[in-house]
């Protein structure tokens, strides 16, 4: 299944995306469980029945994508260093801190959940607190069966489906404050989307994820190419801490980073930046 949380006629609807990408039926939501999203399908287990469809399918034209989870239940859980390019291209800057080896354990920062925005909205350049504003094109497992210190052998159990994210970084503010969480976490500096693809349509392990910057192809990675892959980063990231379903893990970005230039190449007003990933779609996005 492809889930979409969209609004048609001033509401927020949640819906079955058709196979071929062109329109969208409602599920049978309340205004107040259509809130959060996907988040009520993903507690119940992401059954097509439960809740029901309702009514005819909305021509997707006619409606505004937003981020399959609007409002995240909590920070979103983040990897850095993920690919092994992308830990040689930041090894002196970003990464110049972190153990040498990138095999050791996995980076895992935050966002707030307020940064999310949607697949196609505007990403806001917080002016005047930082001039160093990147991409970074990451496919986003979401977890559907919650626990705590889940096994690697189990944790692919636990997944409920795929998103793409781009994890919008201030490269300064990530920087002179160390712990990376304030330069990640800006209004609109997580867009998210374009819909979730449930794991018994997608194997996450095996995808190509790509990103543009204004039509040129900057990122190109595949995902059997994660450091740590993805059962790993579920069992790393459940270490005592209980994950719930919805809870979001982003895997890392491949090389091209704009910081990985030379010279480094920013995001300035007016760029736009496009992520796509093999089996799910794509997000783009205009910087303002």
């Amino acid at each position: 299944m492809r889930i979409a949380t969209f609004q048609y006629q001033g509401r927020r609807h949640v819906g079955l995306v058709s196979s071929d990408g062109q329109s969208v039926t409602p599920f049978d939501l309340t205004p107040g469980q259509a809130r959060t999203g996907a988040l009520p399908l993903i507690e119940a287990g992401g059954a097509p029945a439960q809740p029901a469809l309702k009514g005819s399918a909305i021509d997707i034209t006619a409606i505004k994508l937003e981020a399959p989870l609007p409002v995240p239940r909590r920070n979103i859980f983040c990897v850095g260093r993920n690919y092994h390019a992308h830990a040689k291209e930041l090894s002196a800057s970003v990464f110049k801190n972190n153990n040498a080896n990138p095999e050791s354990w996995p980076i895992v920062f935050t966002k707030v959940p307020e940064c999310v925005v949607g697949p196609h909205d505007d990403v806001v350049l917080p002016v005047g607190l930082s001039e160093q504003i990147d991409y970074e094109s990451e496919l986003a497992v979401v977890i559907g069966k919650g626990g705590r210190n889940i096994s690697r052998a189990e944790a692919m159990g636990h997944v409920f489906g795929y998103t793409i994210v781009n994890d919008v970084t201030a490269r300064d503010v990530q920087m002179r404050h160390q712990q990376w969480d304030l330069g990640k976490s800006f209004d609109t500096f997580c867009p998210m989307g374009p819909w979730i693809v449930t794991a018994d349509e997608l194997d996450g392990t095996r995808t190509r994820v790509r990103g543009w910057v204004n039509g040129e192809l900057r990122q190109d990675g595949q995902t059997t190419d994660l450091i740590f892959d993805i059962a790993t980063l579920i069992e790393t990231c459940s270490r005592g801490i209980t994950l719930y379903p919805g809870d979001v893990i982003a895997t890392g970005t491949p090389a091209g980073v704009g910081m990985g230039m030379t010279p480094p190449r920013y995001l300035k007003a007016g760029d736009v930046v496009r992520v796509e990933i093999d089996g799910i779609g794509a997000i783009k996005n205009r910087f303002v």
